[in-house]
């Protein structure tokens, strides 16, 4: 006798919620990991702003964008499924890089003012004209978004990663001076002069936060 096993149903719905949990799992590692890293880089870029001279409303502006810059990229993991384990593959490198856009796209919904949509969209343009989402170089990349890359990069470089443990302060700045031409000479300066003071240190520890798993559920109703 022909036909589809007995178990065949249930074995299906049962890959199906395997599926749907582990997605679920890299959503709330992503929202976990993106709440830590906006924090800290909201902080960093509002203190280098601050020592940049730049005027207390847009300070808070880019504080703005350092925290939600990185919205876009819960929307994408749906595309990075079960890539938390090792590093990012050519496809999802190609995802992953529409994240400034989609933030962007997704913030202008609520009527975030133009600086803030601005510096969030371009917080990866590179200033030798190597980064995305349009290649813009030198002083065509809004002054802000120079000053979050900074911030951003360092913050990440500190960030434990899937694939890498996290780079103590000193070599995350040598990585930093190995790709100087990707950012902006007067801001990185100031980061340098700024990174290893006292207040510096404090802010950083301090933005640390540490989320509880069955915490993200609750707010998320799952």
């Amino acid at each position: 006798m022909t036909g589809i096993p007995e178990n065949t149903e249930q074995e299906q719905m049962q890959n199906a919620a395997a599926h749907q949990e582990e997605l679920i799992a890299n959503m709330i590692h992503d929202l976990k990991d993106g709440l830590s890293h906006g924090i800290l880089v909201a902080n960093l870029t509002g203190l280098l702003a601050v020592r940049l001279g730049l005027e207390e409303r847009d300070v808070y502006s880019l504080k703005l964008a350092g925290f939600l810059h990185d919205v876009g990229k819960l929307k994408l993991s749906q595309y990075l499924y079960g890539r938390n384990t090792e590093a990012l593959s050519i496809e999802q490198v190609k995802y992953m890089r529409m994240h400034a856009k989609i933030s962007h796209d997704y913030l202008r919904q609520f009527d975030f003012e133009d600086d803030v949509l601005e510096t969030v969209l371009r917080h990866h343009e590179c200033y030798d004209g190597s980064g995305y989402p349009d290649n813009l170089s030198g002083n065509d990349i809004p002054y802000g978004a120079r000053i979050l890359k900074v911030a951003d990069e360092f913050a990440a470089l500190i960030s434990e990663r899937p694939y890498r443990r996290a780079f103590d302060i000193d070599t995350a700045v040598d990585i930093m001076i190995e790709q100087i031409k990707n950012m902006d000479m007067r801001v990185f300066l100031e980061f340098q002069r700024m990174i290893h003071e006292p207040e510096t240190l404090k802010l950083i520890e301090e933005s640390k936060i540490q989320l509880d798993e069955s915490d993200i559920r609750a707010i998320l109703g799952i």
